[in-house]
C-alpha cells in the first residue's frame, strides 16, 4: 500500500461494504504489529502483513476470525472457524444470572447448552468461583475452541465438555441452565451479512423454518435437567419472547421475566422449574 496504509485500508474496507471500516482498519494495523513483533524478523513487514489482513477483511472474513480473539464479559476468548463469535447481546445472560444468584460463593451446578466458544460457561464460572459447569455442543470444532478457552482461563478443574446434541446424555440436577441456541429463521439466513452467513457455522444460526426448532427441543428437556427451583436463562431472537414463553410454560416451568438488551430488544427469558 502506498502513502498512508491505514487510510488506504479504510478506503478498501469501505468499498467492500464493511460496517465500521475505520475501527476495523485500526485494529488490523495493531494486529499486524503484534504479528510483526512475534515473528522476530529484523526488517519491517508490518505494512505487508497489514495488506494481507485487509484483503481478508475486504473479502468479509469476520474480524474476530482474522485476529483470533473476541472479548466477552471483559474476558478474552480465542475464536475461529467452527465456532459462533461471541456477541455483546449474549452478555445479557450473565448479567441476569448475577441478579438471580447474588451469592458469588454459591456452589452452583451450571449447564451450557450449545457452548460454542465456551464464552458463556467461562464467564459464569469466573463469576462463581465455587461453581462447576458442563458445556454441551454437537460440533467437535466448536468444542475444540471451548477447550482452548477453558484452559486459557484455568478452569479445567471446574469445567467439562460433552459432544452431543441437546443433552440426551446429560445428568439431571443442575441449578442453572444457560443457552444461546440458533434462532434465525431459515429463510432469513441468505439475507445476513456475508461476515456471518458465509463464515460462521450454520448450525449455530439456523433455527428452522420459524426460528423456534431449538426451543421446542429444549422445552422438552429443561425441566428434567433442572433441580426443583433451578433456573433456565435462554437467549432469544427479536419477536420470539411470547412464543418461547408459551413453550416453556407448558413444561412445568414458570416464566419469570423477559430481559431486554442494551438496545432495549427482548433478548433473554428467565424461567424457574416448579417444585
Amino acid at each position: 500500500m502506498s502513502g498512508d496504509p491505514v487510510a488506504a485500508g479504510i478506503q478498501r474496507l469501505r468499498e467492500a461494504g464493511v460496517d465500521n471500516p475505520r475501527l476495523d482498519a485500526r485494529l488490523l494495523w495493531e494486529h499486524a504489529d503484534r504479528i510483526q513483533r512475534s515473528a522476530l524478523v529484523a526488517y519491517d513487514r508490518r505494512e505487508y502483513i497489514f495488506g494481507r489482513l485487509i484483503a481478508r477483511r475486504a473479502a468479509r472474513e469476520p474480524l474476530a476470525y482474522i485476529t483470533g480473539r473476541k472479548e466477552f464479559w471483559s474476558l478474552d476468548f480465542d475464536v475461529g472457524p467452527g465456532c459462533l463469535i461471541p456477541r455483546p447481546d449474549t452478555e445479557t445472560l450473565i448479567d441476569e444470572l448475577t441478579r438471580i444468584v447474588s451469592d458469588r460463593a454459591a456452589p452452583l451446578a451450571i449447564l451450557d447448552l450449545g457452548t460454542g466458544s465456551g464464552c458463556i460457561l467461562v464467564a459464569a464460572l469466573k463469576e462463581y468461583p465455587n461453581a462447576r459447569g458442563v458445556g454441551i455442543d454437537s460440533s467437535p470444532d466448536a468444542l475444540g475452541w471451548a477447550a482452548r478457552n477453558i484452559a486459557a482461563h484455568k478452569l479445567e478443574d471446574r469445567a467439562s465438555l460433552m459432544e452431543t446434541g441437546w443433552l440426551e446424555e446429560a445428568t439431571p440436577g443442575f441449578d442453572i441452565v444457560l443457552s444461546n441456541p440458533p434462532y434465525i429463521p431459515t429463510a432469513d439466513i441468505a439475507g445476513l451479512e456475508p461476515d456471518v452467513r458465509d463464515h460462521e457455522p450454520l448450525a449455530a444460526l439456523d433455527g428452522g423454518p420459524d426460528g423456534l426448532d431449538a426451543y421446542r427441543a429444549l422445552s422438552k428437556r429443561i425441566t428434567r435437567l433442572l433441580r426443583p427451583g433451578g433456573h433456565a436463562l435462554l437467549e432469544i431472537g427479536a419477536g420470539q419472547a411470547e412464543t418461547v414463553s408459551r413453550l416453556l410454560a407448558g413444561r412445568n416451568l414458570q416464566v419469570l421475566r423477559t430481559v431486554k438488551d442494551l438496545a432495549q430488544i427482548p433478548r433473554a427469558i428467565v424461567a424457574r422449574r416448579n417444585q
